[in-house]
Formats: C-alpha cells, structure tokens, sequence
C-alpha cells in the first residue's frame, strides 16, 4: 500500500540554524532517504520551496481567483513529502518516525485513495 509521508517543520526555525547545524540535519536527510531507497520503501518525494512561494487558487462561481502564500496561516509549514510503499499503516508510521523533521516538526501519514472505474 502506499502512503503519503507530509513533512511540517517551522520555515523560521529552519533558516535560522547554523550552517553546521543544517549541514548536519541535511545530512541526516540523505542518511534517512539513502536508506528508504535502501529497504524499497522509497517510491518518490521532493523538497518544496519557501511557503512564500505559494499561490493559492481558488474558483467560485466560475471565477479564479488567486493568493499569494499559502491556504492558512500556521506555525509549521509543509516543507516537501515523501511517497513510500508500506506493508500497513503501522510500518508507514515506523518509516514515517525515522523522517529527520519528526524530531523538530512533524510528519502526517496519510494512505493514498486508490479510485478503481
């Protein structure tokens, strides 16, 4: 089954580290995603740029209307997502609770909806 792995970590707290401390969290992502590949868990994921990069689309009444920034203000920010292949929900959560920003933010697991026709 898959699952998406959503990652929320403060933007602030982030790019106020020091350059040793985020080499070292970045590092201990590429030790995480080397070893998801590892263990064919791994199907994809990204890192998404600042949350003041985003566009907010919305249509109403057949009219599009757009936002800059994100849907809603929030303390943490969803910084980028993992996709994995899990066996069940408690192995996507084991996965889930080894993604560095579960230490510092926190990672929402969420199955994905497989839509048969």
């Amino acid at each position: 089954m898959q699952y998406l792995c959503l990652i929320y970590d403060e933007e602030k707290k982030m790019a106020g580290m020091t350059k040793s401390e985020g080499d070292a969290f970045m590092g201990e992502y590429g030790a995480f995603t080397e070893s998801v590949k590892a263990s064919g868990h791994y199907i994809g994921g990204n890192a998404l740029q600042p949350v003041q990069t985003a566009t907010t689309v919305r249509v109403r009444n057949g009219k599009m209307s757009t936002t800059d920034g994100p849907f809603a203000e929030t303390k943490e920010q969803l910084g980028g997502y993992y996709l994995i292949e899990a066996k069940d929900l408690n192995d996507a959560i084991q996965i889930g609770s080894r993604i560095p920003s579960a230490k510092t933010g926190c990672v929402e697991v969420r199955p994905i909806m497989v839509f048969t026709h």
